[in-house]
């Protein structure tokens, strides 16, 4: 058993493949036994408004299994949508 699991988005992010991904990771959550989860975006090539709200998705599921939450490599356009939205301060802090 690891102290943290990592959550790996890649390729784009968008009405096409959030449901999927939302699914997916959500179950990945559930059956992490880590205490603490990453989710890494380093891999994202481009994301709209649905790659903001995975994230926000993901840590929701994180925190009511009681783990701790980070985000790694948050790609420019998501950064900036999370400005727009007055999401930056709750996205930074695990």
């Amino acid at each position: 058993m690891s102290d943290v699991d990592e959550l790996l988005l890649s390729g784009v992010l968008d009405y096409r493949t959030g449901a999927d991904l939302r699914k997916e990771g959500q179950a990945l959550i559930k059956s992490s036994k880590a205490a603490s989860l990453v989710i890494d975006c380093s891999a994202v090539k481009k994301s709209s408004s649905v790659g903001l709200s995975l994230l926000l998705c993901f840590m929701r599921d994180a925190n009511a299994a009681g783990k701790a939450v980070s985000i790694r490599a948050m790609p420019e356009d998501m950064r900036e949508i999370a400005q727009v939205s007055e999401l930056t301060e709750l996205l930074a802090h695990p």
